[in-house]
């Protein structure tokens, strides 16, 4: 990802930091942390409501 996405992205988190953290904290993180942080609030994005991704689950 090059620099100016990650700013922009950076900026987004800053406005509206996820539950949990700050605008300080998110100002503070790597690049790296920045991008492992943005995959995981997004990877279910892509599964409806009703779907369940395909795995082993314990109920």
């Amino acid at each position: 990802m090059d620099p100016k996405q990650l700013e922009e992205l950076r900026q987004k988190y800053i406005k509206n930091p996820p539950e949990g953290m700050t605008a300080k904290l998110v100002k503070g993180m790597t690049d790296s942390d920045l991008l492992d942080m943005h995959f995981f609030l997004i990877e279910d994005d892509d599964l409806d409501d009703d779907e369940f991704e395909e795995g082993f689950y314990i109920f």
